[in-house]
C-alpha cells in the first residue's frame, strides 16, 4: 500500500527508482515499529504520513540545486525532510542533527541503508560544521537559532507563519505545496542577512 500510494501522490511531482521506493517504505515500517515505544511522530493515518512527511520531503529535494552539496536536516526527528532528501540525492551529504538520543539512534540504525546519510546527534548550537544548505520540517523558528550560522542557504517546509528575520536569511515567497492548505516551502534568498 504505501509505495503505491508514494507513487500515486507524487505523480508529475518526481519519479522514484524502485530501490528508492524500497528504502522508503522500510524507513516507513521501521518508523511505525519504533513509534510504538518512542514518539518519533504524531501523524499515524498512512495517507497523511506519506503526504506530510515523504511527499513534501522529496518536494523540497527536488528543489535543492543539481550540484547538490552538504546538507544539514535540523532537527530531524524520525528523519525528516533529510532521510527521504537522502535517498532521492545520493549526490548530496546529508547530515541529521538531532539532541534526543533515542531518535538518533533510530536516525542511525535507518541511515545504514542510506551511504550519504549521517546523524549528528547534538544540538544545533553544538555543531560547529558549515554546511551549503539547512532544511528543517515542524521545528519552531524559536528552536531554530541562526540557521545563517550553520549554511549559506535554507529551505524549510511551514505553515502559514511567516519565518523571523532572527534566522539570519530574508526568503523568497513561498512555494505552496501541493498536499493540502496552508502547508509552504519556503526557500532563503541567494544571500544571508546577518542583522
Amino acid at each position: 500500500m504505501f509505495p503505491e500510494l508514494l507513487r500515486d501522490r507524487l505523480a508529475s511531482i518526481v519519479e522514484l527508482s524502485p530501490k528508492q521506493v524500497e528504502l522508503l517504505e522500510r524507513h516507513y515500517e521501521r518508523m511505525v515499529r519504533w513509534n510504538r515505544v518512542l514518539n518519533l511522530t504524531s501523524i499515524d493515518r498512512l495517507e497523511e504520513v506519506v503526504e506530510r512527511h515523504y511527499c513534501e520531503s522529496l518536494f523540497l529535494a527536488r528543489r535543492l540545486p543539481e550540484s547538490g552539496g552538504k546538507i544539514v536536516d535540523i532537527g530531524s526527528g524520525a528523519g525528516f525532510p533529510g532521510f527521504p532528501v537522502a535517498v532521492l540525492r545520493p549526490e548530496c551529504s546529508v547530515a541529521l542533527i538531532e539532541s534526543h538520543q533515542r531518535k538518533a539512534v533510530f536516525l542511525k540504525e535507518s541511515a545504514r541503508e542510506v551511504s550519504n546519510c549521517r546523524v549528528i546527534a547534538k544540538r544545533a548550537e553544538e555543531v560547529m560544521e558549515r554546511f551549503d544548505w539547512a532544511i528543517s520540517r515542524a521545528v519552531s523558528y524559536r528552536d531554530l537559532g541562526k540557521l545563517s550560522r550553520l549554511a549559506d542557504r535554507a529551505m524549510l517546509l511551514t505553515g502559514a507563519e511567516e519565518p523571523p528575520r532572527g534566522l539570519g536569511f530574508q526568503w523568497q515567497s513561498p512555494t505552496p505545496l501541493p498536499w493540502g492548505k496552508g502547508r509552504f516551502l519556503r526557500i532563503s534568498s541567494e544571500v544571508a542577512c546577518f542583522t
